[in-house]
């Protein structure tokens, strides 16, 4: 990171940060889970999962997950966009591709591995994605160097010459 990437992250609030960093576990898991579930089945890993857009969509999120994560964390606006889309697009996904199991047997619903911790996550990052943008919206300021009017002195008066113009005699 640079120090302008550090004055912005020093200047955004606490808050911010911790939901910044869990953001980031969360893609970077998502990530690793494709990541692992391709190298195990290369790139038709995803022929089970529904429609070739939706098997494009679970392959591409080994880029777009960490990309969402990296720009989210240098606080680029693209980046909140991009992870609240990523994100809804990947629980309507999920939820398409399972959504015939979650019907037949609500309670593999309640599972901490699979759909849930997706949904609460995609959640997570769409409720925050507007107030994360605000944050840092007013961070990107916080370090440039400001600027200061130039001082007036308090004998102005008398060395702008006796009729007050400015004008020398």
């Amino acid at each position: 990171m640079t120090d302008g990437i550090h004055g912005r992250w020093r200047a955004l609030p606490r808050w911010a940060r911790v939901v910044l960093v869990i953001s980031t576990g969360g893609f970077l898991e998502g990530t690793g889970y494709h990541a692992q579930y391709l190298a195990r089945g290369g790139l038709h890993a995803y022929a089970g999962f529904g429609p070739l857009p939706l098997q494009v969509f679970f392959v591409a999120l080994v880029v777009l997950d960490p990309l969402a994560a990296a720009l989210t964390l240098w606080l680029r606006p693209w980046g909140f966009k991009l992870a609240a889309v990523v994100m809804t697009l990947d629980v309507l996904a999920n939820w398409y591709v399972n959504g015939a199991w979650v019907a037949a047997d609500p309670t593999r619903l309640l599972r901490p591995v699979g759909l849930l911790p997706i949904t609460l996550f995609g959640l997570f990052v769409v409720a925050t994605a507007p107030a994360l943008l605000r944050a840092a919206r007013g961070s990107v300021t916080a370090d440039l160097p400001v600027v200061r009017p130039p001082l007036i002195r308090k004998d102005a008066e008398r060395q702008s010459g006796p009729d007050a113009t400015g004008a020398h005699r």
